[in-house]
C-alpha cells in the first residue's frame, strides 16, 4: 500500500468549500467551541455546485451519530428501514455499521455536527444502538425543523452558521441540565482513535472497569460492540489513506494494522462492499467528505495536529 494515491475524482462536480492537494472535495470543518467539546465532536458544511441533472452515487460511513441539515439537493438513502428520499430537510443520521449507499441529485449544501458518543441520551436524544443505519426527522426529538432550516437560508459563512448552531447547542445542553456522556466513552472513542489494536481486556483492565460492564455501555454508545468499533476504525483510518485524507507519516503504521493483504481485502468487502483497488479508483466525493473530517478530528486528538493547523493533505 506504499504506492502513490491517486483517487478517482468525480470532475462534474465543484466543491466551494474546498479542494485537497489530490482534488479530493473538502468540506469547512472545525472543532466545537470547548465548553461544547463533552458532546460535541465536529462541526461542518458542504457546498458543492454540479449539473442539475448530475447524479453522484456515493455512500457514507460514520461512526458516530449526525445531526445534518440538508439545504440543498435530491438525495436518496439505503437505510437499514429501507430506501429513503430526501429534500430539504432537517436529519438525524446514526452511525453506520457498514457503508450506507447514498445518491445526490444537482447542486448540494449540507451542514451540520457530530455527536461524542454517548451525546444522543445525555441531550435527550436516542441511544446510538436504537439508531444505527438510520435517519430520522430532526423533529422526532423536540427539535423544530423550520427553525434549523431558516438558520441554513440565511446566506451567512460557514463560520457565522456555526456560531449561530453553537448557540443553539449551549441552550440544549443548558435545557437538559448539562449532562455530559459517560467517562468511559469518550475514553474508549480516544482509544479507537489512537491504538485501535487494543485489547478489549487491556483497555478494560487499564480502566478499571469490568469487561461486561465495558461492553454494556459500549453497545448503548457507539451502537455496536467493542471489538466491533476498533476493526471499524482500523477499516476508516485505512480507507482515508487511501482517499489522500490521512497523515502520509502513517501509512505504513495503519498497513501493518492488516495481516496481509488478502486480510485488507476482506475487511474492506465487508465494509466497504467493494475492494481496496475498487475504493481508490472510483470516485468517492462524500466519503471522502466524512473521512477527511473525522481524520481531522482525530488528528487533533491525538495530538498530532494543533485546530486550525494546516492538514496535510490541504
Amino acid at each position: 500500500m506504499n504506492r502513490p494515491i491517486r483517487p478517482g475524482i468525480d470532475r462534474r462536480i465543484a466543491p466551494v468549500s474546498g479542494v485537497s492537494r489530490d482534488g479530493q472535495p473538502l468540506s469547512y470543518n472545525r472543532a466545537p467551541s470547548p465548553d461544547l467539546a463533552p458532546w460535541v465532536a465536529r462541526l461542518y458544511y458542504t457546498e458543492v455546485d454540479a449539473p442539475g441533472d448530475h447524479v453522484l452515487s456515493c455512500g457514507l460511513l460514520n461512526d458516530t451519530s449526525f445531526v445534518r441539515i440538508q439545504v440543498r439537493g435530491h438525495w436518496t438513502a439505503e437505510t437499514v428501514t429501507g430506501r429513503m428520499e430526501l429534500d430539504r430537510s432537517a436529519l438525524f443520521f446514526g452511525p453506520q455499521s457498514r457503508r450506507m449507499s447514498i445518491t445526490v441529485r444537482g447542486p448540494f449544501l449540507s451542514l451540520g455536527f457530530a455527536l461524542r458518543p454517548g451525546a444522543g441520551p445525555a441531550l435527550k436524544g436516542p441511544k446510538a444502538i436504537e439508531v444505527m443505519d438510520r435517519i430520522l426527522p430532526l423533529a422526532d426529538f423536540g427539535t423544530n425543523e423550520e427553525e434549523v432550516l431558516h438558520l441554513a437560508g440565511l446566506g451567512l459563512s460557514p463560520e457565522e452558521t456555526f456560531q449561530i448552531m453553537e448557540g443553539q447547542l449551549r441552550k440544549r445542553v443548558e435545557e437538559t441540565g448539562r449532562v455530559e456522556p459517560e467517562p468511559i466513552s469518550s475514553r474508549f472513542e480516544a482509544a479507537a482513535h489512537i491504538d485501535p489494536t487494543i485489547s478489549i481486556a487491556r483497555f478494560a483492565s487499564d480502566n478499571g472497569i469490568e469487561q461486561r460492564r465495558l461492553e454494556r455501555i459500549v453497545r448503548r454508545d457507539f451502537g455496536m460492540p467493542p471489538k466491533q468499533v476498533l476493526r471499524r476504525a482500523r477499516a476508516l483510518d485505512m480507507a482515508s489513506h487511501l482517499r489522500g485524507v490521512i497523515d502520509p507519516a502513517e501509512a505504513e503504521e495503519l498497513a501493518l494494522r492488516y495481516y496481509d493483504q488478502s486480510h485488507l481485502i476482506r475487511e474492506f468487502a465487508y465494509y466497504f462492499g467493494m475492494s481496496p483497488r475498487q475504493f481508490v479508483e472510483t470516485p468517492q466525493p462524500l466519503m471522502t467528505l466524512a473521512l477527511e473530517t473525522r481524520q481531522a478530528r482525530r488528528l487533533e486528538m491525538i495530538e498530532r495536529l494543533a485546530p486550525g493547523d494546516v492538514r496535510p493533505w490541504e
